[in-house]
């Protein structure tokens, strides 16, 4: 974002790359809409690019660029960028949607579990894998987001892709959660992560927690609310 006190329309026409942090529970969809309307709202204009590089989902927190004007010509560049997030494993059940979007439909005898096993259990993920998607996601198959076959109680084959971790760390374990950081490439779920963690250590896991940290360069630190947006804004 310029470091200018207060933007122009013309600087936001131009193009602006802007750091939200973005509030649980809101979709990316609903933080690109909310910031597009103040825009056109402040400057009484009936349009303005606005678009996301990189989706979060509901449950996530952290980090979201977006870009305005001009610069939405450069969403799939931050896209591409190698991604930070810090975030809970609940380990010792399952969930259909690898988070807390779903209930738990499987639980497992946690009491083996160490913490060495627990941290060794990373290095099977670190470097270029294999990872199969969550059904619970908006990845689409033959013109349907997958989602919708999920909530319809279908099956359907999700196929893998090569995905990239450059870090998997164990910051901390307080059982049953265990506290994570993981650098990886665009394209992985943390969700899928969380859930085959669970199946390496010959348990279950589910992701409880999530936020981004950092897209490239671009921090999570140096992001804003959309409350701290709005106010300036129009102040």
């Amino acid at each position: 974002m310029s470091k200018k006190t207060q933007l122009t329309l013309e600087d936001y026409q131009a193009g602006q790359v802007l750091l939200i942090d973005k509030p649980l529970e809101w979709t990316s969809f609903q933080v690109v809409n909310k910031i597009r309307w103040l825009i056109k709202k402040q400057f009484g204009i009936k349009k303005i690019k606005v678009g996301h590089a990189g989706t979060l989902d509901p449950l996530a927190t952290g980090l979201l660029i977006l870009c305005t004007g001009k610069f939405t010509k450069k969403i799939e560049t931050y896209q591409a960028q190698h991604k930070e997030y810090t975030g809970t494993i609940t380990l010792g059940a399952t969930t259909p949607s690898y988070d807390l979007e779903t209930e738990v439909d499987s639980t497992f005898n946690t009491s083996k579990l160490t913490e060495a096993l627990i941290k060794e259990t990373t290095s099977q993920f670190i470097g270029e894998i294999q990872q199969k998607p969550p059904i619970f996601s908006a990845l689409q198959k033959d013109g349907k987001r997958l989602y919708e076959y999920a909530r319809a109680g279908e099956k359907v084959d999700i196929p893998t892709r090569k995905v990239h971790i450059s870090s998997f760390e164990i910051i901390q374990i307080n059982f049953p959660d265990v506290h994570f950081k993981v650098s990886c490439s665009k394209g992985t779920y943390i969700r899928s992560l969380a859930h085959d963690f669970g199946k390496a250590l010959d348990n279950g896991g589910y992701l409880s927690a999530l936020r981004r940290t950092k897209i490239g360069d671009f921090k999570v630190d140096n992001a804003v609310s959309i409350k701290a947006f709005e106010a300036a804004l129009t102040r």
